[in-house]
């Protein structure tokens, strides 16, 4: 049952990925706002439809410690259900990726439509440097960042490395750093065909300053913030 029940919400995924993508990308006539509002079009229907198929649900705390502002938001990453969670309640925002997702067809020319930080990871110090300047053009014109200081999505439950990036650019630019926990590597983890039913949680703390910090000082406070809230969570 648990199979077929993902077989379903794979198809439907993978149908309604298709047609967004597709009108994403022959959206570029509209304002970025628009295409945003379009991206969440696509992420109300999965995760609906992941709730139908698979009984995953979820429950955010701390919406209300989003600033009226742009914000550098820093995120643990294990699943794809946070790629689709966050645009749904996320302030319009940019987000920090590889630049191999724009290669695919027709999801590649979509997400290429809501203005990401395509970065080649593989370029080390160029790759730093494209994210400190992009990232700086798109807080100062009003649009926040999301960035997975993990660099890709990793296990539940095991350590991993946090990159200096996004602390830099929070170092840099003075724009405030909004960390988040959650637990949903635990109901769709990496690389597993069928998600377990269950809730999400998802904790979002109160925005960490930065101005007179070092990237050092920053980095280590969110990681400590974000760290010690999984354990409160972990499922």
């Amino acid at each position: 049952m648990q199979i077929a029940r993902a077989i379903l919400f794979w198809s439907g995924f993978y149908i309604w990925t298709f047609v967004i993508t597709a009108v994403l990308s022959i959206s570029f006539i509209f304002p970025f706002h628009t295409r945003f509002k379009i991206s969440r079009a696509w992420a109300w229907f999965n995760l609906c439809w992941l709730k139908v198929t698979c009984g995953v649900d979820h429950h955010i705390q701390g919406l209300e410690k989003i600033p009226d502002e742009a914000v550098i938001f820093m995120s643990k990453h294990q699943s794809t259900w946070e790629t689709l969670t966050y645009q749904l309640y996320l302030p319009p925002t940019v987000w920090v990726l590889k630049r191999e997702l724009l290669r695919i067809p027709v999801f590649g020319w979509g997400l290429a439509m809501l203005n990401p930080i395509a970065i080649n990871r593989s370029l080390g110090k160029k790759a730093l440097k494209q994210l400190l300047t992009d990232g700086l053009k798109h807080l100062q014109s009003g649009i926040s960042i999301m960035i997975f200081p993990e660099g890709t999505r990793t296990t539940a439950g095991e350590p991993s490395r946090y990159r200096p990036g996004g602390a830099m650019l929070g170092a840099k630019s003075g724009h405030r750093i909004v960390p988040m926990a959650h637990n949903a590597g635990y109901f769709w983890p990496r690389g597993q065909f069928f998600p377990n039913p269950g809730t999400i949680t998802v904790v979002i703390g109160e925005p960490i300053d930065t101005v007179g910090k070092s990237a050092s000082e920053i980095l280590q406070e969110v990681e400590t913030w974000i760290e010690s809230t999984m354990t409160t969570i972990d499922h």
